[in-house]
């Protein structure tokens, strides 16, 4: 039934203020699905490898039928083990890329002994061969043997996807994530090769290891007689924290932490029996539940029993003494 124009209109604040959809779980694509088939083919291979024909007379059946080890059983084996019978894209892949793989098995195996690169690479041209990216599997910076120097990952590598550019691992920058960060330095450079160290934590360049390495201080850090040393901001004329809280310093930095009056030598709640409970900037003070709010006291129920009779009595609630 459609809605009337009117009443759609009207549902459309409603609508606005539902959360967005969960963003849908990323499609594999047509390179992972094919790397994924590739590794359950090889796992088939592991898992039937001392395997045999099973007829009790395994010479002459391998005279006959020729040997298990390359056999049509085998890989009619290798085949059923494929996919699951709820994955419809790896059967669908399975059934279009069949003759592909009996091919392969029965005739290729030996001059193409990787069926990634031989399937997925070559045959079908969905992925790359690892160092290399994009539809023309171009090598990528750096080169293929050494991606990005080493130092980071290739956009697109070993798919036919990605531009090829660097993603420099923590501590690298620069086209070919060969650059050190702020905060690390050179400990190696040379015409293969460059590593970056990570500075002492005082220093935000540094030529070394050491906080006297250091060519700048880190914020909360100052220069002592050639040395990065800690700021102690606690110590300064004026506190960074308020009166309610005292300060922790900390390496390059400091905390404000609650005071637990509750804690203190000196007692936060002072009538008998009461409960202190700290509170972030303060405390209060309460009686324990059946106790009685006196103006000195929380009073036991049994002694807030003599308390009331002696209202009438003109005794005063004395703990230990009676009344009579």
């Amino acid at each position: 039934m459609r809605l009337p124009r009117r009443a759609a209109l009207g549902l459309l604040p409603l609508l606005l203020l539902l959360p967005p959809a969960p963003e849908a779980a990323k499609k594999p694509t047509p390179c992972h699905r094919c790397r994924g088939l590739v590794d359950k083919f090889n796992q088939g291979m592991v898992d039937t490898a001392k395997k045999n024909f099973g007829g009790g007379n395994t010479a002459w059946e391998e005279k006959t039928l020729s040997k298990y080890e390359s056999s049509e059983i085998r890989l009619l084996e290798i085949l059923e083990g494929l996919c699951d019978s709820s994955d419809f894209e790896c059967n669908q892949m399975l059934e279009a890329q069949e003759e592909h793989l009996e091919a392969w098995w029965l005739q290729l195996k030996s001059e193409y002994p990787d069926l990634f690169e031989w399937f997925c690479v070559k045959t079908l041209k969905v992925c790359c061969s690892p160092g290399t990216y994009g539809p023309d599997c171009l090598a990528c910076q750096g080169g293929s043997q050494r991606p990005c120097s080493g130092n980071g990952h290739c956009s697109g590598d070993g798919s036919r996807q990605g531009d090829g550019s660097c993603r420099c691992h923590v501590g690298y920058q620069g086209p070919l994530c060969t650059d050190c960060m702020d905060g690390y330095f050179s400990s190696l450079r040379n015409e293969t090769h460059s590593i970056c160290t990570a500075c002492d934590e005082s220093c935000k360049t540094c030529s070394g290891l050491t906080n006297r390495d250091c060519g700048e201080c880190e914020v909360g850090w100052v220069l002592d007689e050639g040395a990065c040393v800690d700021v102690d901001e606690c110590a300064a004329e004026t506190p960074p924290c308020s009166a309610a809280q005292f300060c922790k310093n900390a390496n390059g930095s400091y905390t404000c932490e609650d005071v637990d009056e509750c804690s203190l030598a000196e007692k936060a709640c002072v009538r008998k029996n009461e409960n202190c409970y700290n509170t972030p900037g303060s405390y209060v003070c309460v009686c324990p539940d059946g106790f009685e709010e006196t103006e000195d006291a929380c009073v036991p129920p049994a002694e807030a029993g003599e308390w009331h009779g002696s209202l009438h009595t003109g005794c005063p609630p004395l703990h230990g003494g009676a009344c009579t």
